[in-house]
């Protein structure tokens, strides 16, 4: 059974009444914060129906995977009803271990409840025999990635739970801030709470209040560059600059978008539908309407312009002659998000 993390709440609340707690349940996705509080709750309820002993396996590199059937037999020998944990950092578990899981959740008692977390798969580790035994024995619970433009309403609703809110702008200036770092946000929104009391926060307050604690993607450039995000496209170019981000694995990310714009504009112009084109070129569906944005922004001569920069700001980084280029190739490359992002604002 898969369920997405909102719904667990209701799920746990609901199957805690009844007794009848699911006897796997597997937590998978990449935002520690949400992961942890989805693990959270899930033994709380167990709690409250009676699992009382808790143990927890750290399913590593190194780890014996023989182990688990022991743990198991051990944890049944007991009256108690207990929580087995097994943590699989890695989300790939190794022949033997798909072995072990695959037995574990076939055959483990009512008296234990088992909690698997891992990272997010991808859709051909999902189709792997040991996740749909995972699925099949119990709860999938897919933990969102939460991206940047849901960040005011998540923080929003986190102040909701502490008899708080505040302005859009304020909304806007903790998201900016606290980008890409879930835990960090819960510390600074928990903050909030412990200097200010309930009601209406002011943008000021905020101000004062939250530090920058933002973790910058470097797949959040091209994001921000096609959804026309100038503000965003200099915030993050600065904060990976500062995060001592490779600039070489930047350019990829933001030339390999630049082709496939200038494929997709080439395609339209030739009179291929934007649905037929965007299949032949392999858009992401999560990167359609900010594609078909940036298409509306520049033109083929552009793009092709700007890819011919890349190359510049390639041979720049490699101590390379390049009279056009900006001699920072940081500099440079931003300028070229840039002309995409919001074309006058680019410096050529």
């Amino acid at each position: 059974m898969q369920l997405k993390a909102e719904a667990l709440a209701g799920h746990l609340a609901s199957r805690a009444k009844s007794g009848a707690l699911a006897r796997v349940y597997t937590v998978a996705g990449d935002e520690p914060l949400l992961a942890i509080e989805a693990q959270d709750a899930i033994r709380a309820a167990a709690r409250a129906s009676g699992y009382t002993e808790r143990e927890v396996l750290h399913a590593d590199a190194r780890f014996d995977w023989s182990q688990l059937a022991g743990h198991a037999r051990g944890l049944s020998l007991f009256a108690e009803r207990r929580i087995l944990e097994i943590r699989l950092p890695s989300g790939k578990p190794g022949k033997s271990g798909a072995e072990a899981l695959r037995a574990h959740v076939e055959s483990a008692s009512d008296d234990t409840l088992t909690i698997v977390a891992l990272p997010r798969l991808d859709r051909k580790q999902r189709q792997a025999d040991w996740a749909a035994a995972l699925d099949a024995a119990g709860v999938w619970v897919d933990v969102p990635t939460l991206e940047r433009d849901a960040l005011p309403a998540w923080i929003a609703a986190r102040l909701a739970r502490q008899q708080q809110k505040a302005p859009r702008e304020a909304l806007e200036f903790i998201a900016d801030r606290v980008e890409g770092n879930l835990l960090a946000a819960h510390q600074e929104i928990s903050k909030l709470a412990l200097l200010y009391p309930a009601g209406e926060l002011t943008l000021e307050q905020v101000e004062a209040s939250v530090l920058n604690v933002a973790r910058y993607d470097v797949f959040a450039l091209p994001i921000a560059m096609l959804e026309g995000d100038a503000k965003r496209v200099v915030r993050i170019m600065d904060g990976l600059r500062a995060e001592g981000e490779p600039l070489p694995l930047l350019l990829w990310a933001v030339t390999e978008d630049l082709r496939t714009l200038l494929r997709l504009r080439a395609a339209l112009d030739r009179g291929v539908p934007y649905a037929q084109a965007a299949r032949e070129v392999w858009v992401r569906r999560e990167k359609e309407g900010a594609t078909q944005a940036a298409l509306r922004r520049v033109d083929a001569a552009t793009l092709a312009r700007l890819l011919a920069r890349c190359a510049d700001v390639d041979r720049a980084f490699k101590g390379l002659r390049t009279p056009k280029a900006d001699g920072d190739a940081w500099l440079e490359l931003t300028d070229i998000a840039l002309a995409v992002a919001a074309p006058r604002a680019s410096t050529r």
